[in-house]
């Protein structure tokens, strides 16, 4: 009599516990995506100042889907989705060319799969090979 009482006890707390995660769960939280919706996996806000009284462009990037306000989001996120680390730093210690390619500089900040992403480019210098991979997106 005294394990059928433990028992019960136990399915009546397992129950409780499912009832509660059932209610708590069916409320969405706010910034949260909709059933049948998917959340880009990339998210930035990208800035160029092309220096020389060009003007300064401000887009957004989402990727997979992708979306944003960029003028070529598709390119951009097939650029992006394709290069190998793209927001890895210039690596230290290495002999960096003296070649400024342009005055562009750009400032991406926002998600790239869940990694947070603050970052600058500028078209030359050591951080010349960082824009080569992924300058398209600045255009």
């Amino acid at each position: 009599m005294l394990r059928a009482r433990g028992s019960a006890r136990y399915l009546l707390i397992a129950a409780f516990c499912l009832a509660a995660a059932t209610a708590c769960g069916s409320a969405a939280a706010p910034g949260a995506s909709s059933p049948g919706s998917t959340a880009p996996k990339v998210s930035l806000d990208i800035t160029v100042s092309g220096g020389n009284g060009a003007p300064t462009k401000h887009w957004t990037l989402t990727c997979d889907p992708a979306g944003g306000s960029h003028p070529d989001a598709a390119a951009a996120c097939a650029t992006l989705l394709s290069a190998k680390a793209p927001f890895a730093p210039a690596p230290k210690g290495i002999a960096c060319p003296m070649i400024m390619v342009g005055a562009k500089t750009a400032v991406v900040k926002g998600t790239y799969f869940g990694q947070r992403i603050d970052t600058t480019f500028t078209e030359g210098g050591c951080n010349l090979a960082r824009w080569a991979k992924i300058g398209q997106i600045f255009n």
